[in-house]
């Protein structure tokens, strides 16, 4: 654990250096000028509200967003108009010393007599701009933030996180204090220090103007874009063997083969059968399987599962489908039985909209099989698309030993070769990824936490190496237009693209790209409105 936390420390003092904080920095070194009485109280006063704000939001955000139903967004544009505020009271001082007083006598700890020095006035930009601040995270912030979506936050959660944002504070600090140094040592910036402070109040309001209309965001894609690796190269020292063990310690108790399977909790809908439960199923073989439905890798599972439900079910095989959403619009149950009936599944499926079978299991993971043996042990577990045949053989030999007549050794299971090379990529931006490079974006968007919203023009570039194409989008109410343009080219090859257009009329994954072999290519999206809603490229 004392690892994990150094590590963590080590990556938040090396965030600095990524591209994605890049739009943020001028926020930062503003904020330690406030005149000439500012000392090092206002950086000290940044960094404080800082640690305190990333931590509190990275662990709780979700949490706060589901039960208060205040979208993520709001409080972003809440931290805007903090930074703005904060660029006016640096062009007129009496608005900087009004707001200075009035948070201090908010925040009830710091004499009237220190507001010039800026402590209160550091803390609320601090404060702001840990919710602001979306790094290019690695592994282990990746880990933590996956933790805190499902609602599980651990000391040892906290610690990493912690950790984490005090790494990034001192850098901060530094850059704060380097600011007011250059400007307090150089004679000539002295006598100007004024004109500056105004240049300053400049910069900071139009900072936040840009963060309010999505540039940091573009301009994090347009670096990432053009140098694809430099992202990927600030995180890669987290990549390792201890780090990797340790970070599934933190996850919950890893189950291995032999311990006994964790029971199915109840509360979610079921479908294609009354509520079951592992106590209930003794005697039985029974595959848990972990799906969500605009999963890609989950849906090509889906064949192999039908087949071995349908040829074992009668010798004392139960396959129970645990869906688990990876989306908001995947918690609703006309959803998923639409998804049910249109994979064709016939095997018993409950909603697990809560996790809490998910956590149970400590599963990480979609798709996700683990095999129960008849005494109610787990006997086997895979994770991911593949091992067909190595599956059901296991499934053979455990039906064997309930003493199940008539089991064929015969494993004939079809090959799916996945070509891409081109990773999953999500266009919301508390999961992005596009440090993996790829994706530009013309026109006017709209980025949330879990999607992106294109308006009406608006154009998306791909590059990506594959031969199939499949985006999760959804529609806001009337079905949108999306044109598919390959190498400039209008494309007609994919199963929901019809004549170079495909039409989002349900919260689904769209298959837009099929070619006949795999490869590099540059796609296009084209939006003829502002319907759509696009959170995740796959590929095949």
């Amino acid at each position: 654990m004392i690892l994990l936390i150094a590590f963590a420390f080590l990556a938040g003092i090396i965030t600095v250096l990524s591209p994605c904080i890049l739009p943020i920095l001028p926020i930062i070194l503003t904020s330690s000028i406030g005149g000439q009485n500012t000392g090092k109280s206002r950086p000290l006063g940044v960094v404080t509200g800082f640690v305190l704000s990333f931590t509190f939001f990275t662990l709780f955000l979700s949490t706060i967003v589901r039960l208060s139903g205040i979208p993520a967004d709001s409080l972003r544009f809440v931290s805007v108009l903090v930074i703005a505020g904060f660029g006016v009271s640096l062009l007129v001082p009496q608005f900087q010393v009004l707001i200075e007083r009035l948070f201090s006598k908010l925040a009830g700890f710091m004499p009237s007599n220190q507001n010039r020095t800026g402590f209160g006035g550091g803390l609320l930009i601090g404060f702001s701009v840990g919710l602001l601040w979306t790094p290019c995270v690695g592994p282990i912030l990746a880990s933590v933030i996956s933790l805190a979506i499902t609602g599980t936050v651990t000391f040892d959660a906290f610690l990493i996180t912690l950790a984490y944002s005090m790494g990034t504070a001192i850098p901060m600090f530094l850059i704060m204090l380097g600011g007011q140094n250059a400007l307090k040592g150089v004679p000539w910036l002295l006598a100007n220090l004024g004109n500056i402070q105004k240049l300053f109040g400049v910069l900071m309001i139009l900072t936040a103007i840009g963060i309010f209309f999505n540039v940091d965001r573009k301009f994090q894609t347009f670096i990432l874009n053009t140098f694809p690796q430099y992202g990927v190269g600030l995180t890669k020292f987290e990549d390792n063997e201890a780090i990797k063990n340790q970070l599934n310690k933190i996850s919950g108790e890893e189950i291995d083969i032999g311990p006994k399977a964790p029971e199915i909790i109840q509360g979610g809908v079921w479908f294609n059968s009354k509520p079951l439960t592992l106590a209930a199923l003794k005697g039985k073989v029974v595959v848990i399987d972990f799906w969500t439905y605009s999963c890609i890798n989950c849906q090509r599972t889906m064949p192999y599962l039908r087949d071995w439900y349908e040829r074992y079910k009668d010798k004392g095989l139960v396959i129970i489908g645990v869906h688990s959403p990876e989306f908001e619009f995947e918690k609703s149950e006309k959803n998923v039985a639409q998804a049910i009936k249109d994979f064709k599944l016939t095997y018993p499926i409950v909603q697990d909209n809560d996790f809490a079978t998910w956590r149970a299991y400590s599963n990480r993971y979609w798709p996700a099989k683990y095999i129960v043996d008849k005494e109610g042990y787990i006997r086997y577990t895979h994770f991911g698309e593949g091992a067909y045949d190595e599956t059901e053989k296991v499934i053979q030999d455990l039906l064997k030993e309930t003493g199940a007549k008539d089991i064929s050794s015969k494993i004939d299971n079809p090959t799916y070769q996945i070509q891409a090379k081109t990773p999953e990529i999500y266009l919301g931006y508390e999961r992005s990824n596009l440090e993996n490079k790829q994706v530009t974006y013309e026109g006017n968007w709209n980025v949330t936490k879990e999607y992106a919203n294109p308006q009406k023009d608006a154009k998306l570039f791909l590059n990506f190496e594959s031969k199939e194409v499949f985006l999760v989008m959804r529609t806001k109410g009337a079905p949108a237009k999306v044109k598919i343009y390959l190498d400039d080219k209008l494309q007609y090859f994919g199963e929901d693209n019809k004549n170079g257009t495909v039409t989002v009329d349900a919260d689904r994954l769209y298959k837009l790209i099929n070619l006949p072999i795999p490869g590099r290519h540059i796609l296009r999206l084209e939006f003829e409105d502002n319907n759509a809603e696009i959170f995740a490229f796959t590929f095949g």
